[in-house]
């Protein structure tokens, strides 16, 4: 029995299947995503989406979907599932599904009359290349497969439509074809690894609808340009169609296709489908190497890589790769600061936690590496550089005040992660003094005094030490509450925010923290009793008047949810420091029971990987991306950190 399958039963119901997406990536950035039966419910849904580089780097989808047709002993079979305006499907080519499996790579089982047939499909992990191989199980006298490649060539986050514009032509190939629609895209060429004949026949297929961006508010129809049909004969039982951005020898295909399947870790289990998700997320284009943030519509963030870099990185023995991913960030800082969205001149700064999110990681590397001369030595300057410009004042009102807090800020701005802005106004304001900001400030300053003591830097100690030598005091002055019990979400001027958010949790989680035990164990107590789900953290109490614990509706519906009681599995990487920390032995029973309930993710809604966000209220359904970063690696994380503490425990 495999780890991931699906049955018949479900595989022909097309309301469970719309509910669970699949989504395989190249380390190119180039990605294939659709949902379990191949209807595309998303306009970020395509079966080859590739980064353009005269396009800024942007994904694009080049080749939406194909419409596959297999022929056998001269009966026609349509395999393909697509919905057109109005809710309807033809043709229903899931009726035929039998049987779905993911241990290895994507293998469905049709049955068409009484032949059985496999398709499988893999992308390269080093190429902007797709590779689909059919199998014919039963003996037959003649078969083919004839598709129709749907051509989008548009931003993952437009719609294209019929124009005068697109190219309607063609480039012969060995044993295929190729297409570019618009100047300065990548060409797409359609390869066989049998002869061809191909019959050129241009027309848009209009009104294709994409019911998921309706139900979030979006215009979900779209026209997709088929250029003409293609047909493959069958031989010896197997076929192999290959989407690329370069033709090759065709002869190459099944030899690129048995190699490829080698090097791909199994999703046999559920730690394996973790480090298969975790390596989806890196992605090594024009010379850098990043992290994508999320699947499908979310590109490199600047906060998103620093938080999630441990629990990707650090967690599975990769320590270089991620001294190279920060190296890569630490080329784009500006002013003190990380680019939070965007490269060269679209970045944009405005992220107050992603510099002190990279203390952080920096301070696990160098644990890590039992390397705290060498780290300073080498990131010491760039460590100073953030730490003047905050303690000088830089970009959106951040600034040291007066008493060594850190202020952040402005009207219509949202700094920190939790961002979400409708009608350009912050759904949660934290203008002021953040409380995890300050937090992960006074870490990041006493972790670079401990590298600068180790490497005997007495310039550097000298002018901060006294600088937070008072912080703690001043911390506790201001953000704690004797009487509520726990700590301020944010204070600017004389008004104190109480509302209680997961912010505190994380000012209670770090190695360096600005608050004594008891309130690290009261922030923890208040944390499980009211934000604590089996499927991460809630971003305000449920007791609070303004939670949410449904995530839906339009974008403005949803932002307002975003951060007032939706759950991010992400913050049990803080959550996982504090309770160690603290209950020690005690906690790991714990984070063990709330890691296993992350298992019966892998068959919902991203097939073997994590989602964004759940709702906050139970059954915490799963929703935003189908994959982000640093809800995978915040279960890596736990995982390691358990690890590491039961063999300290043991020895």
């Amino acid at each position: 029995m495999s780890y991931i399958e699906f049955d018949k039963n479900t595989l022909v119901n097309l309301n469970f299947t719309k509910t669970r997406e699949i989504l395989r990536c190249s380390r190119t950035g180039t990605f294939s995503t659709t949902t379990l039966a191949g209807l595309n419910t998303r306009k970020y849904h395509g079966l080859f989406i590739v980064p353009q580089d005269k396009f800024n780097h942007e994904r694009h989808v080049l080749v939406s979907n194909l419409n596959e047709t297999i022929v056998v002993n001269d009966m026609d079979f349509h395999i393909s599932v697509h919905q057109y305006k109005g809710g309807a499907i033809n043709p229903k080519g899931n009726k035929y599904l039998q049987h779905f499996t993911a241990d290895n790579i994507p293998l469905y089982q049709y049955r068409v009359g009484k032949f059985n047939f496999t398709k499988e499909f893999l992308l390269l992990n080093d190429a902007d290349r797709v590779i689909i191989k059919y199998t014919i199980l039963d003996d037959y006298e003649s078969a083919a497969i004839q598709f129709e490649p749907m051509l989008a060539f548009r931003n993952i986050h437009a719609l294209t439509h019929c124009n005068d514009a697109a190219n309607t032509g063609y480039q012969p190939v060995e044993k295929g074809v190729g297409f570019c629609m618009y100047r300065d895209y990548t060409p797409v060429y359609i390869q066989c690894s049998e002869e061809i004949t191909y019959q050129h026949n241009p027309v848009w297929h209009k009104d294709i609808e994409y019911e998921e961006e309706l139900n979030r508010g979006y215009e979900g129809h779209e026209d997709l340009f088929v250029p003409g049909h293609i047909t493959a004969q069958v031989a010896n039982k197997e076929l192999y169609i290959t989407i690329g951005t370069e033709p090759i020898d065709p002869k190459e295909i099944a030899k690129l296709y048995k190699a490829e399947s080698k090097r791909h870790t199994a999703r046999s289990s559920f730690f394996n489908c973790l480090q298969n998700a975790a390596e989806q997320f890196i992605v090594q284009r024009g010379g850098k190497t990043e992290i994508i943030a999320g699947y499908p519509w979310f590109g490199r963030w600047g906060r998103d890589t620093f938080i999630a870099l441990p629990g990707l990185t650090l967690a599975l023995g990769r320590h270089q790769l991620c001294k190279q991913i920060m190296d890569d960030m630490i080329a784009d800082m500006r002013d003190g600061l990380f680019p939070n969205i965007g490269e060269g001149n679209e970045a944009a700064y405005n992220s107050v936690d992603a510099p002190l999110w990279f203390f952080r990681t920096l301070q696990l590397y160098a644990e890590k590496t039992r390397s705290k001369r060498k780290v300073w030595e080498e990131y010491g300057p760039v460590m100073r550089r953030i730490l003047d410009a905050y303690r000088h004042g830089t970009l959106n009102g951040i600034r040291r005040l007066d008493n060594g807090l850190i202020y952040a800020g402005g009207p219509g701005l949202a700094l920190t992660w939790m961002d979400a802005i409708v009608n350009g106004q912050p759904v949660t304001p934290r203008t002021g003094c953040q409380v995890e900001i300050n937090a992960l400030w006074y870490n990041a300053v006493k972790f670079c005094l401990d590298l600068a003591r180790v490497a005997k830097d007495t310039e550097f100690t000298a002018e901060w030490e006294p600088l937070i030598q008072d912080f703690p005091a001043v911390f506790k002055e201001t953000f704690w509450s004797k009487d509520l019990g726990y700590l301020a979400d944010y204070v600017d001027g004389d008004y104190k925010n109480f509302q209680v958010r997961p912010n505190m949790m994380i000012a209670a989680s770090l190695p360096y923290t600005p608050v004594s035990e008891k309130i690290r164990q009261l922030i923890l107590k208040r944390t499980c009793e009211e934000l604590l789900t089996e499927k991460g953290i809630r971003t305000l109490s449920p007791d609070d008047p303004a939670y949410k614990g449904h995530y839906h509706g339009n974008q403005a519906e949803r932002d307002a949810a975003y951060h007032q009681g939706t759950c991010w599995p992400w913050l049990l990487y803080p959550f996982t420091d504090g309770m160690l920390a603290v209950y020690q032995e005690q906690a790991i029973p714990v984070l063990k029971k709330i890691l296993y309930h992350f298992d019966s993710c892998m068959t919902q809604y991203g097939i073997s990987t994590v989602a964004e966000i759940t709702d906050g209220d139970p059954p915490y359904k799963p929703n935003g991306c189908i994959s982000q970063a640093w809800s995978v690696a915040a279960l890596l994380y736990l995982k390691w950190r358990v690890e590491q503490n039961e063999l300290r425990i043991k020895n």
